[in-house]
């Protein structure tokens, strides 16, 4: 059977450092692996590059279409990709899957999509295309809500959640015409991988344990080897809370060392408490990249800022971690959630966090009710009516308590003090130096776009045109 598989163009970027992050559908991959192992012909597009789906299903012509949702901002995108398929492709099979859609698949129940996938999709995939090839039922097909004529219903879940050594390592050639154009921070092209998936803790805004149930699932030494092994000289490792298994980690170093894999960068996402208890750890992990960033989620500069957002750490954990880290040369960088409800003293009290234990390589979102979380289902009177695409944590979606004028004016001076203001303490220059010649369009590009965040009447224009755009939103009427 033929199957196109589709990575959308996610919308709106207009601020935040998505310009700084754009990286291979690595979970399409997945399930690319499990459909050619199961000898299907697939095909993966990113919509991000030329050309559009359109083309694609022409090209392909297609029995079964996956549509990836990664974020609920793209659920709108989501059903535009949908439609597309749907005109040139009328008899195809539309599914969307990604952790949006198994997290709150309720907006992505429209009559353009035939299913959607509420768990981990490379087992269930492979069974929904032999379904549809045999011509067999399709309840039958674990993990998803299914349209129907009576309406949408649910299969049975997942006997047991897919073991990670039962997916095949990621295909990876079906996204190499992309390559090159995938990239974080200052490197380019750089490689995806997954090593676990699933974090235990409980913090408020994330929807990720709650998909998970608090759990972990690994993939084996020996896999998690192999695809460091065959993956570049640049690798983002995608694990929500990397180090998670300090014994296993130190297994996993070990093994890496002895097949020699070294790398030129490598980025993880962990917490801070895991690194202030981890510091032979850490040591283990530091000789295996000229380069090794660590992503931390910091959130808040007060205990009391941390315990609002059940983060189960506390400030003492931040501050450590990052002189440990520091210690061992690691590169920090994290972000702080801004609170649509603080007062100016609390955007003073960040800046001074900032600036004593010089963290302006974080970044800074807001604060923002996610669907598929407690924090989402408490704010639902304060987000109804908003555009999906406003779930980005760069948008208000509720007037703030400074009003949105003064808000925006903190909230952006809280970026100035940040590396990425080229006025600021690191110029353009000083960012050119770090690349390679061939990567200084692409530095200048991605640097002139992120100025917007300095200027807090980009922020307002855009709240103004989009916030209050629907006849429900809360902001109606406040602009």
């Amino acid at each position: 059977m033929n199957i196109l598989l589709l990575r959308p163009h996610p919308g709106n970027d207009h601020f935040g450092l998505g310009p700084f992050f754009r990286v291979e559908p690595l979970g399409l991959e997945y399930l690319g692996a499990a459909l050619l192992g199961a000898g299907h012909h697939v095909t993966i597009a990113d919509l991000r590059f030329r050309p559009g789906a359109t083309t694609w299903v022409r090209r392909t012509r297609p029995r079964l279409v996956g549509i990836s949702c990664l974020h609920s901002l793209e659920f709108d995108r989501v059903l535009a990709t949908a439609r597309e398929v749907r005109l040139a492709a009328p008899e195809a099979f539309i599914v969307v899957g990604g952790h949006a859609a198994a997290a709150f698949p309720a907006p992505l129940e429209h009559d353009l999509i035939d299913a959607i996938m509420v768990d981990d999709g490379e087992e269930a995939i492979v069974r929904l295309a032999d379904c549809l090839e045999r011509g067999e039922q399709l309840a039958r097909v674990p993990a998803l809500r299914l349209r129907t004529t009576d309406g949408w219903i649910s299969t049975p879940p997942l006997e047991e959640r897919t073991p990670l050594d039962l997916v095949p390592l990621p295909a990876r050639d079906l996204v190499q015409r992309h390559r090159n154009g995938y990239h974080c921070l200052l490197f380019k092209p750089v490689w995806l991988i997954e090593t676990a998936r699933g974090c235990p803790h409980h913090c408020s805004f994330c929807s990720v344990w709650q998909l998970y149930g608090r759990t972990c699932r690994e993939r084996s030494i020996a896999a998690v080897v192999e695809d460091f092994a065959t993956c570049g000289d640049a690798v983002f490792v995608a694990d929500d809370l990397f180090w998670y298994n300090p014994e296993r980690s130190l297994e996993l170093a070990s093994a890496l060392k002895r097949r020699g894999v070294y790398k030129r960068w490598i980025l993880v996402q962990t917490r801070t408490d895991l690194i202030r208890r981890s510091g032979e750890l850490m040591a283990a992990w530091r000789p295996l990249a000229k380069d090794f960033d660590i992503f931390l989620g910091l959130e808040a500069a007060s205990d009391d800022g941390l315990a609002g957002l059940a983060k189960d750490a506390g400030i003492g954990d931040s501050i450590e971690a990052v002189r440990i880290a520091r210690e061992l040369r690691y590169g920090i960088n994290g972000n702080f959630l801004v609170d649509p409800d603080w007062n100016e003293a609390q955007f003073r009290e960040l800046w001074a966090f900032v600036e004593r234990h010089g963290l302006q390589r974080a970044g800074f979102t807001i604060l923002t009710p996610l669907p598929g979380t407690d924090y989402y289902q408490s704010e639902l009177a304060r987000t109804a009516g908003q555009p999906w695409a406003n779930f980005d944590m760069h948008h208000l979606l509720w007037e703030p308590r400074l009003g949105a004028e003064r808000f925006f004016e903190l909230y952006a001076e809280t970026w100035r003090r940040s590396i990425l203001n080229t006025a600021g303490t690191k110029s353009l220059m000083d960012w050119v130096r770090q690349v390679r010649p061939s990567q200084i369009p692409y530095i200048i590009r991605v640097l002139l776009r992120t100025q917007r965040m300095m200027k807090p009447a980009e922020y307002l224009r855009e709240h103004r045109a989009s916030c209050c755009r629907a006849p429900q939103s809360p902001c109606e009427g406040k602009k």
